[in-house]
């Protein structure tokens, strides 16, 4: 993962996380933050756009997706200003550190979503766990555990995302 000036503490605080254990947790969150924010914009995109046999079931679901996952990102910025970082969620900050696959913007089929979303969703939940790992491992227990929780919920969303996938061909 690229360290970019954003990821260094820059602002004071009072928080005891070792120097070393912010620099990382920043940078992860920064990371994340990016991941979760791509996730969330690709899941309002299939909102808008479903179409089919499934477009009600599938337009309430999504939209209640990119909701949770607007909240986890609040969850993760915020984080990173605990620790005296300054969490980038720019379109031009999002669309440099996304490590999730660019989404089709002409999806209109909604099982189509429903397959490009759960890829994507998969993407950010093995984003998340590497994310666990590492912050853990630099002595940061707090944003490892905050990790776990985002990740709980995208594994849950994942689930119901791949639950329509199901006896698809």
């Amino acid at each position: 993962m690229a360290k970019t000036q954003s990821d260094k503490p820059r602002l004071e605080t009072r928080n005891d996380t070792p120097g070393n254990a912010k620099a990382v947790s920043i940078a992860t969150l920064n990371a994340v933050l990016a991941d979760t924010i791509d996730a969330t914009n690709a899941t309002r995109q299939a909102h808008w756009n479903v179409k089919g046999s499934h477009f009600y079931g599938l337009h309430k679901m999504f939209e209640e997706f990119y909701g949770l996952l607007s909240e986890q990102s609040d969850e993760l910025a915020e984080r990173a200003v605990q620790l005296g970082g300054i969490p980038d969620g720019t379109t031009q900050g999002v669309g440099a550190r996304t490590r999730i696959s660019a989404y089709d913007a002409n999806l209109l089929d909604g099982l189509d979503h429903c397959q490009a979303l759960a890829e994507r969703y998969a993407q950010l939940a093995k984003n998340l766990r590497e994310g666990i790992d590492t912050t853990d491992e630099a002595g940061d227990a707090d944003t490892s555990d905050l990790l776990t929780q985002v990740s709980r919920v995208v594994d849950k969303s994942l689930w119901m995302i791949e639950a329509h996938l199901q006896g698809k061909n």
